[in-house]
């Protein structure tokens, strides 16, 4: 647990230039994936009514706010759209930017919603800093209906990675804590971000936890030659 408060501190640190911090770490590409991502669970989900999509480690809200245009552009009625963050620097930032959003102060192993509620439970860009990640797998599972949805988008650490992997490794772990340093005033929290996408898992180890706590996979892609990947995942038992 003092691992996981030290890093909410950190976001805490850098709620206000975090958005920055996002679009340099995905090189600017990460709206396309976000998109992607509500595009197919939308799909996959089937339904012209969902009653709840609920964000977790939702940050300043940006994800919320794809969840809510793309619900709008395809003519899906969105009944209610939670943000969950346990950093409340984080959350004041996401507020001002979006008034209009409920958020909600909790953490990923504790959502402090009913269970079987939520429609989706989606986690962009920080499931890798849950540090009880498969009991984070077991609360979504708890709280999504039946047949319910998680969606994660997350940097998976590529071990085959070839040339252009070795050059955006060099990038992040080099150049991204000098501007993001530079930024935040905050270097340790800029060599913190590309460093957890090295200690983190691959994508197939994250499939494997996936299924491990009763869901079933219906989306396994990478974007942009492996910078990124997206797991879409049915809750089944």
């Amino acid at each position: 647990m003092e691992k996981q408060q030290k890093i909410i501190s950190m976001f805490d640190n850098i709620a206000k230039t975090y958005d920055i911090a996002n679009r340099v770490l995905s090189f600017g590409v990460d709206k396309s994936w976000r998109k992607k991502g509500c595009e197919l669970a939308y799909h996959y989900n089937g339904k012209e009514s969902v009653d709840l999509v609920v964000d977790v480690a939702c940050g300043t809200g940006d994800m919320m706010s794809f969840w809510s245009n793309t619900a709008k552009r395809k003519g899906i009625q969105l009944l209610s759209i939670l943000g969950i963050d346990p950093s409340v620097g984080m959350v004041e930032v996401g507020k001002k930017k979006f008034p209009d959003f409920e958020f909600k102060i909790a953490t990923a192993t504790d959502l402090g919603i009913e269970d079987s509620s939520a429609d989706i439970i989606s986690i962009s860009y920080g499931i890798r800093n849950v540090v009880e990640r498969e009991e984070a797998f077991r609360e979504f599972h708890r709280k999504l209906k039946d047949g319910g949805l998680v969606v994660i988008l997350e940097f998976t650490k590529n071990p085959n990675g070839g040339v252009f992997t070795g050059l955006r490794d060099f990038y992040m772990t080099k150049l991204l804590p000098v501007i993001g340093g530079a930024i935040s005033r905050n270097r340790e929290a800029y060599s913190y971000l590309p460093n957890s996408i090295g200690d983190f898992i691959t994508s197939e180890e994250m499939v494997s936890e996936l299924e491990k706590t009763g869901f079933e996979i219906l989306e396994n892609r990478s974007f942009s030659m492996g910078i990124s990947s997206l797991f879409i995942a049915r809750k089944v038992n």
